[in-house]
């Protein structure tokens, strides 16, 4: 209710009064048709006698009930429209409180599978379960209104009309609140299935993996791990949907049995004069109505029910741990030191041994430091270590002689250029691809062109039909696909935009380029790095060799560190990779 209100408070509002307009219309419909049935057998009375009776007596009842019942239509046209509107608001604050949530965590809990799965099974009802939930309340409210007013009428004929009315619904609850819990946990239970259906669907569809896809014949193995996923949720889905209906459809018989019970007791008593026509007619369309208004008002509550469960889950999401930043510093304690790592590691959650482990190394101001290793010795990680985006398990990463956790993130941040090798190819216009790199000049066309020079992007950018304003990807109207080596120029422009950044982090910057293209892009890199702290990740030796520091992971440990003709001199490792690397080339 609370997230409602939050949401819309004129919409709740109009939605709470609707809903008791709604609840109080039908027994007084009910009341007035009583009044016509017998205002009717009046005047057929007095006109049998005399030959003829007034006809205003009816009408006004009859003119009364039209007017009723256009009340009743136009609030549940309210109720609808407002509802309408209300689940579109409401899904997008959710939404967006989902997202909001998601930018506190930490790297590593996107990390985590069962995370994930929550995550994804929150977003994918976030804009149904929550409303759904305040409407059932409210239909609840609005039914329990119309009980207590058909109350007020058939205490008249007996209580007891009252109980067998609330005692043939229960049946149909109690079945419908048990099948509810049984849907929420198997629709928690299969997150990871359905979440591994839409990641093969994105295999079949999305331009990223379709040409790959195609190529293997990878297609009819992916169509048939969808066709047997699916044909295992549906087996799930049938059992469950059998089993509800069919329990369903045997406690409803009883409801019916309930209802004409109740119709034949009021049709006797009618036949023995002891209410008159008009009532008869009145207390069947309270029980008919009134059976109805306390089905719903049971099936709302386990309705209720699995909503909760819902939201329990969204709520259990949004209150995730999150790693207060309790960093102040925006200067450290001793300007000018640069970066050390002393005795840093890192393990992975569940992991069998460390990523990283008895990191010990220092980079200067205007010097940089190449990492060097095989896949998987740890380069990448200690990359996201340095930016923050993991925090060590042991020993300390220092910044200007500060701990890197006592730094202010956004100080710390606006310190780092960085380009990774899985960099984003956004679906935005190249202005705005490279304006990403510093989002307080996303809009500033002067400093995209600046940044676009020093990335060796400009010459290519300038030759496009609309420039810096061409959009590029496939997914929208008008958009233009560049090649591999044109979108690592923009990702290396995007790591220039951060004017303040001393501190740029280039994991495989060059990859995707031809050696003249590297070659240019290193002598204008050397040219623009003047006083800035460089780690550099390459495979490639030609670009490694001029770094003044070399460091050799293996296994998450440095194995062999110093300059180029020192690792070379010394016949290691290093001396190894670059002799075979070297080969290639003679």
């Amino acid at each position: 209710m609370r997230l409602v209100w939050g949401t819309s408070r004129g919409l709740f509002l109009g939605l709470v009064l609707a809903t008791l307009v709604a609840g109080l219309l039908p027994a007084l419909a009910a009341w007035l048709g009583q009044r016509i049935v017998d205002a009717v057998v009046a005047a057929m009375q007095l006109h049998a006698q005399n030959g003829s009776a007034p006809l205003w007596p009816v009408l006004r009842y009859v003119l009364l009930e039209a007017g009723v019942l256009a009340l009743l239509s136009g609030t549940q046209r309210a109720l609808s429209v407002q509802q309408s509107l209300l689940r579109v608001q409401l899904g997008q604050k959710v939404n967006t409180l989902i997202l909001q949530k998601a930018q506190t965590l930490s790297l590593v809990q996107f990390e985590n599978s069962e995370f994930y799965d929550k995550l994804v099974r929150v977003r994918r009802e976030a804009s149904t379960r929550p409303l759904a939930l305040v409407m059932k309340s409210l239909g609840l409210v609005q039914n329990l209104i119309m009980l207590i007013s058909f109350g007020v009428l058939l205490v008249h004929f007996s209580p007891w009309a009252l109980v067998l009315l609330v005692v043939g619904a229960l049946p149909v609850f109690f079945a419908e609140a048990h099948f509810s819990g049984d849907a929420f946990r198997l629709f928690t239970r299969r997150a990871p299935e359905s979440r591994q259906q839409s990641y093969i669907e994105t295999l079949l569809s999305h331009e990223t993996y379709i040409k790959e896809v195609k190529l293997f014949g990878f297609a009819p193995l992916l169509l048939q791990r969808y066709r047997d996923t699916f044909a295992r949720l549906y087996a799930e889905d049938r059992r469950l949907t059998l089993r509800r209906d069919g329990w369903g459809f045997g406690h409803g018989l009883l409801g019916t049995a309930a209802f004409y019970l109740a119709y034949a007791w009021v049709v006797i008593d009618a036949v023995h004069g002891q209410i008159s026509l008009g009532q008869m007619t009145m207390y069947l369309v309270l029980f008919k109505q009134g059976q109805s208004a306390v089905s719903s008002s049971l099936s709302a509550i386990s309705g209720l029910y699995e909503d909760g469960l819902y939201l329990t889950s969204l709520y259990e999401y949004l209150a995730e741990p999150v790693q207060a930043d309790t960093g102040h510093l925006t200067v450290g304690a001793c300007p000018g030191d640069g970066l050390r790592f002393e005795n840093v590691g890192f393990r992975y959650p569940g992991a069998s041994r460390p990523a990283l482990e008895n990191i010990d190394l220092q980079l200067l101001p205007g010097k940089s430091i190449a990492l060097v290793g095989e896949n998987g010795s740890g380069k990448t990680t200690l990359i996201k270590l340095l930016t923050r985006l993991y925090r060590p398990d042991q020993g300390r990463i220092l910044l200007d002689g500060s701990d890197l956790q006592d730094w202010q993130e956004t100080a710390l941040r606006r310190r780092i250029g960085v380009i990774f090798q899985d960099y984003i190819r956004y679906q935005f216009s190249v202005g705005e691809n490279i304006g990403v790199g510093d989002t307080l000049a996303f809009n500033d066309p002067q400093r995209w062109q600046e940044a676009a020079a020093q990335g060796m992007a400009a010459p290519f950018i300038e030759g496009l039909d609309k420039g810096y304003a061409t959009q590029l990807g496939r997914w929208f109207a008008g958009g233009q696909e560049l090649s591999g080596g044109q979108w690592q120029k923009i990702a290396l422009s995007r790591a220039y935009m951060r004017r303040d950044a001393d501190i740029l982090i280039l994991d495989e910057p060059t990859s995707a380029l031809d050696p003249a293209a590297e070659a240019a892009v290193f002598e204008h890199f050397s040219q623009h790095t003047e006083g800035r702290m460089t780690l550099l990740i390459s495979h490639r030796f030609s670009s490694v060799r001029n770094a003044d520091h070399i460091i050799v992971l293996q296994q998450g440990r440095i194995l062999e560190q110093g300059a180029h003709e020192q690792l070379i001199a010394a016949g290691g490792h290093y001396a190894q990779l670059f002799d075979l690397q070297a080969r290639g080339y003679r």
